[in-house]
């Protein structure tokens, strides 16, 4: 049996296998530009963040209904149950899919129906975390908060992604503060390609409670004395990291130098059906490159359930770091 974990840094269609893709696309009518699974899992090599996007985005076509969206939602928990993980808080990319015509509704309602009995069929709870595209216009976030208002009973919380570099958080003020007044969580990606700087901006300017990726941080001692000290969660995607170039080899990563400075580090997948593995496959790869010990692993499990928003569930969250504490490597 895994260490069990959270997972809390995960885009529901970064789990798009080419075998559903294919399956999706069959049933929807879409045609692949691509022979056949192993001539789509080969386009799976990446450049950088932009290479992996275009193929990202592209592959979206097959997700046309709820059952789609169920599908996709089911499967992600299926495998990340096997591995280990008890709670995922997912992100969704709601823009990506009112672009080609696909509703809200089609799109809430149906992970929901995967996420509303996934603690039944998978013994997985979960949150919903609406994200928005960052290379799109303030203007299309806040409409796209807008659309979300029918289903914020679902929705625990709003998040950030997408190409970095030249969209600061800043650019995001507006609809973080229309969030924040909805009484909505909020995270964002920063400090992937981006700058330290956006990082920060991220914190003071968004108010956010949680920083996705945040590796850049290591460049500015100040910051990653104020993280520390601020107890802020950094959901770092080490596969992700080597195969969209922000780090050279899994060996140069910083986990290790990161968690010896008192940083609150948690370990996740971000898209694992393109970057070589579910949340269980992230812990075993650090754990045999960077020599992580049994304790270092523990501190990861009870970091993602410390970091988790279940504010509203402590006996749940509870129960999740008893689990941890009794788990026998």
């Amino acid at each position: 049996m895994p260490l069990p974990k959270a997972e809390l840094h995960l885009h529901i269609e970064g789990t798009l296998e080419p075998e559903l893709a294919f399956e999706l696309a069959a049933r929807n009518g879409v045609e692949l530009p691509y022979a056949d699974t192993a001539e789509l899992r080969e386009a799976y090599d990446f450049a950088d963040l932009q290479s992996f996007l275009n193929l990202y985005y592209e592959l979206m076509a097959v997700l046309r209904t709820e059952r789609d969206f169920e599908d996709l939602a089911d499967a992600y928990l299926a495998r990340a149950a096997a591995q280990g993980v008890r709670h995922a808080e997912i992100f969704f990319d709601p823009q990506a899919h009112l672009a080609r015509g696909v509703e809200m509704g089609t799109v809430v309602e149906g992970l929901w129906r995967a996420l509303g009995s996934s603690v039944a069929n998978h013994g997985v709870s979960t949150r919903l975390i609406l994200c928005f595209l960052r290379d799109e216009s303030a203007e299309s976030a806040l409409e796209t908060l807008h659309a979300a208002k029918p289903y914020l009973d679902r929705i625990t919380g709003v998040g950030l992604d997408s190409a970095e570099v030249g969209h600061p958080p800043v650019k995001f003020r507006e609809v973080y503060d229309a969030a924040a007044d909805l009484g909505l969580r909020r995270v964002a990606h920063a400090g992937e390609e981006g700058p330290p700087e956006y990082i920060t901006e991220a914190l003071d300017v968004l108010g956010v409670e949680r920083v996705d990726h945040g590796l850049r941080c290591v460049e500015d001692p100040a910051l990653v004395e104020r993280l520390a000290r601020e107890r802020i969660p950094l959901t770092l995607c080490p596969l992700s990291n080597v195969r969209l170039r922000t780090v050279d080899t899994l060996a140069d990563h910083p986990l290790p130098a990161m968690l010896d400075a008192g940083l609150m580090c948690t370990v996740n997948s971000d898209d694992p059906a393109y970057f070589g593995g579910y949340a269980g496959d992230n812990f075993e790869a650090v754990q045999r490159t960077l020599g992580l010990s049994q304790d270092r692993l523990r501190q990861l499990a009870r970091n993602s359930f410390l970091a988790s928003f279940l504010e509203d569930d402590e006996e749940r969250r509870a129960r999740y770091l008893a689990e941890v504490e009794a788990y026998e490597f």
